[in-house]
């Protein structure tokens, strides 16, 4: 589903009645993956749209939903309920799970976070609280409804008691013109949104975004140009960090200097703390400064993995502590900087891609011998895929070749490197991270490629 207010009413309406609710599946998901994943959901109902989905235009979305046993009913905005009197009291426990959303590890195989009214809510209050948001605010999500920053703002809409806009500007009109046709006051989004944003001010000659105040960004690091621009316009960035798991913890606070805004991502609220584990031995907290492992705990923390007890059981160390995965230092003001990830994901302007994934589809071509996509950092969109391979295959076969055994196009290596070797462990694994630091410093020069369909093929 886009970014419609049926979403949102069906997330209300499913809280109310005690039913849990996932919104998460992406425009960037072929047909066959979303039946998949209703699937491991055992889902009852489906709303969803015309032409949603990577190839909705010429993918079977009927076949998927008929290899849904558990499915009773399927909504489209024509057919959505209108309303009508409540069928009966509503269910009152604020901690039953509300809110599902499919997130991943380093293998691209989803996990299904669970989480409830009370989780999600810490986390919007703690925002409203420390931010100052009231009814006079009126906040504008950049990300779709389809992702969990959406939700953030959902949760802080609901607390402050505000305007909510999606982004859903009419035809013709650009994000930019609709943020300032709404008086949007509060911007959420990843810093891809911003640049893109700040770039058609410069080329339109606009000074000023509209009536904008406070610009959150996460999901990538913010470069520190576009913090300063906004700045330059009186513009607050909130600099964010989390995850699915436990929202947007990590953020800075009004009044925090230039420097606590650009290199970090401030000390967060009351709904979840965080401490540094040692990467080594996660039980071993580290001191401010050490780099680590960033683990939490508190109110914005999920319920766990849907049918996942084993994920749920490892994610956290053995004093509770959930450990996301992610390395980061504290300053002794006790905010958090981010230092990369221990997980093998590549983010291309806040959109997930596992490299497994990718690597696993194009060993199955009959010249492909070996093979590592690893991340190409790129000033706009943070990271591009480059995919290094070891056999005699050209870069447009071997984009052919993925789009033919359903790698999205959203997930399409837009670098090729040919290698005649891999840097390898002892143990055989490929030093991905030695591609990355030699790619850096212009040691190894990937191609850049683009994958495009063939002529005639539907879109």
């Amino acid at each position: 589903m886009s970014n419609r207010v049926e979403a949102v009413i069906l997330l209300l309406a499913c809280s109310r009645e005690g039913f849990a609710c996932n919104p998460s599946l992406h425009r960037t998901q072929t047909c066959a993956e979303i039946g998949l994943l209703l699937q491991r959901l055992t889902a009852r109902a489906f709303l969803t749209e015309e032409g949603w989905g990577a190839d909705r235009a010429g993918g079977d979305l009927d076949a998927a939903l008929a290899g849904v046993p558990s499915l009773r009913v399927r909504y489209t905005p024509e057919t959505f309920p209108g309303p009508g009197p409540a069928p009966g009291p509503a269910v009152t426990d604020p901690d039953k799970v509300t809110y599902l959303a499919f997130t991943s590890g380093t293998t691209g195989v989803p996990k299904c976070v669970m989480h409830s009214d009370n989780t999600l809510l810490a986390n919007g209050r703690e925002l409203v609280r420390d931010w100052g948001h009231g009814p006079e605010t009126v906040l504008y999500s950049l990300s779709p409804l389809s992702h969990h920053i959406a939700w953030v703002g959902v949760a802080q809409w609901l607390a402050a008691g505000c305007l909510f806009v999606a982004d859903d500007p009419p035809a013709g009109m650009s994000r930019l013109d609709f943020i300032v046709a709404t008086g949007a006051t509060y911007v959420l989004g990843v810093p891809t949104h911003a640049m893109d944003i700040q770039a058609e001010q410069a080329r339109r000659g606009i000074a000023r975004l509209g009536q904008v105040k406070v610009f959150y960004m996460a999901g990538a690091p913010i470069p520190p140009i576009v913090a300063q621009t906004f700045l330059d316009q009186g513009i607050a960035p909130q600099n964010i960090y989390g995850m699915t798991e436990n929202s947007s913890h990590q953020y800075t606070h009004p009044g925090d200097d230039e420097r606590t805004v650009t290199t970090t991502c401030g000390r967060g609220g009351g709904a979840y703390e965080v401490r540094i584990f040692d990467p080594a031995d996660e039980d071993r907290e580290l001191a401010p400064g050490e780099i680590g492992q960033i683990g939490g705990r508190g109110a914005a923390l999920m319920l766990g993995y849907f049918d996942n007890q084993t994920a749920t059981e490892g994610s956290f160390n053995r004093e509770g502590w959930f450990l996301s995965g992610d390395l980061g230092a504290l300053d002794e003001r006790g905010n958090l900087r981010i230092e990369g990830r221990l997980k093998d994901l590549i983010i291309r302007g806040g959109h997930n891609i596992y490299p497994a994934h990718i690597e696993a589809l194009a060993l199955r071509h009959p010249v492909v011998e070996r093979v590592a996509c690893y991340p190409v950092a790129d000033e706009r969109l943070g990271e591009r895929v480059c995919i290094a391979v070891l056999g005699p295959v050209e870069p447009d076969d071997l984009l052919a070749h993925l789009a033919r055994v359903g790698l999205s196009k959203f997930d399409m290596p837009e670098y090729f490197l040919p290698v005649d070797t891999f840097p390898l462990t002892p143990s055989g694994k490929i030093l991905k991270r030695v591609l990355v630091d030699e790619t850096r410093r212009g040691a190894l020069s990937p191609i850049p490629i683009r994958y495009r369909a063939p002529a005639g093929a539907v879109p």
